[in-house]
């Protein structure tokens, strides 16, 4: 089936078909009807599936009748990220570019007085992160009762980081007739919760079993012994030996690094930097020019390994990823599936390792009972021990400088600072008891 068979009008099929397009994704093809008919849709569907242009292509139709009135936006897009947020606005320019729609990316970040400043022109569509809505509502910059059409994309990363009171107090706000559509990734019960109280017998859309991996990525567990030193920190030493290996040994164009913590994304960046890798690093605490920056370098090839925390795990539209690699066990198993989820898209081949340690081996549990199936184990053979003694462990006060040129250099902007409160997954893991599988407990041999 083709678009011009899903009802789309004459306008958005050129803007299809301009941007190299001919054929839709399942995800498309089962809502763009739905939407167009102005039915509520409930989608499940895993990342990378094509669902931003299964619900932007049909508002673009639907919004070209019609006018938008001052601070008062026709459609509003919920995301939880600003990435996805930006993601969004760019598929609004890049299909509705035979139409005149007003747009307005409300994120932090950006000037909120060039926000207010396009919205007092009017909006038909609006495209916001919840926390930056309430905010410019509560200052009397926007008014949402003529809201027609809501989305709510991501709710269940909506739900892994707060925002669902946020989301449910901007849902009271708007006018109880319109029409809501409704993505997730996954469907726990509160998710499930949260669709039966904002949809209206909706439309429900599945196109893949619920947190699976696509076919086209192959998966590889890294097991590596634990190298002392207090929680995981020798572990960590291990695995950026063993990342560095399988840098070298592997054909990776580019890649995703995913570390659970933002101080371990710095920490393996400049690792790799020392080593002659070429890399870059993207997480929450950077400033959303500095993100923007880096995702372009790194879509152009400037800079072909990522380092990031999570932000970067969902809504990056990047179509030729060749690897991701897992630094960190992430501690939520759905997590594992959108890391991943960075390649293998659009049905091209990808690769996902992921470097465990012992310690690690519950999460490593968790994720492979929700695959239903066991990851295939990849052995770093021949690795030097030279990798894992250029560094003399620390001896107390006098240790080589050495053994410390491995840890986070703190920043001028961040000496005297308070330091933030430790996130959860900065605890060490302790009293696993048998949450370890025994094929764990058999370290991969580091020496050559």
């Amino acid at each position: 089936m083709g678009f011009a068979e899903l009802g789309l009008g004459d306008d958005v099929l050129r803007a299809v078909a301009d941007a190299g397009y001919s054929d839709p994704t399942p995800i498309q093809e089962k809502a763009i009807p739905y939407v167009l008919m102005g039915r509520d849709v409930l989608g499940c569907a895993q990342t990378g599936t094509g669902k931003t242009a299964g619900f932007t292509l049909p508002m673009v139709d639907i919004l070209a009748q019609g006018r938008a009135k001052a601070r008062m936006p026709r459609s509003l897009i919920l995301e939880p990220t600003r990435e996805l947020a930006a993601q969004v606005a760019e598929s609004f320019d890049k299909y509705g570019k035979h139409h005149r729609l007003n747009k307005v990316l409300l994120i932090g970040g950006e000037s909120m007085n060039e926000q207010v400043k396009t919205m007092e022109r009017g909006v038909d569509v609006l495209i916001a992160t919840p926390g930056r809505l309430l905010d410019l509502f509560e200052r009397g910059g926007l008014l949402l009762r003529d809201v027609k059409i809501l989305v709510i994309d991501e709710a269940d990363r909506m739900l892994d980081m707060g925002f669902i009171p946020d989301v449910e107090r901007i849902v009271s706000l708007l006018p109880p007739l319109r029409q809501t559509l409704f993505f997730s990734a996954t469907m726990p019960p509160e998710i499930r919760r949260l669709a039966d109280a904002f949809l209206s017998n909706p439309k429900e859309i599945s196109v893949a079993p619920p947190s699976s991996a696509a076919e086209t990525v192959i998966q590889k567990l890294v097991v590596v012994s634990h190298g002392g030193g207090r929680g995981t920190a020798g572990g960590h030493k291990e695995k950026r030996a063993a990342l560095r290996e399988i840098l070298r040994r592997e054909e990776v164009r580019n890649a995703f690094i995913f570390c659970n913590r933002k101080r371990d994304v710095g920490v393996t960046c400049r690792s790799l930097e020392r080593h002659g890798f070429n890399a870059g690093q993207l997480h929450g605490d950077m400033t959303q020019s500095a993100r923007t920056e880096t995702l372009d370098r790194f879509r152009r090839g400037d800079i072909p390994l990522l380092v990031c925390s999570d932000v970067a795990a969902r809504g990056i539209d990047i179509s030729d990823v060749s690897h991701v690699f897992n630094f960190d066990v992430p501690t939520h198993a759905e997590d594992y599936v959108h890391r991943i989820g960075r390649t293998g898209r659009a049905g091209k081949a990808g690769a996902a390792y992921t470097l465990v340690v012992p310690e690690e081996g519950k999460y490593v549990d968790a994720i492979q009972k929700l695959l239903g199936k066991t990851i295939e184990r990849f052995e770093v053979e021949g690795l030097a021990a030279a990798e894992l003694e250029q560094r003399p462990r620390s001896r107390g006060r006098g240790r080589d400088r050495r053994a410390r040129s491995d840890a986070p250099a703190a920043s001028a902007a961040s000496r005297g600072r308070e330091r933030p409160p430790r996130e959860e997954t900065d605890k060490p893991v302790t009293g696993l008891g048998d949450h370890v599988p025994a094929f764990l407990l058999r370290p991969i041999k580091l020496d050559g």
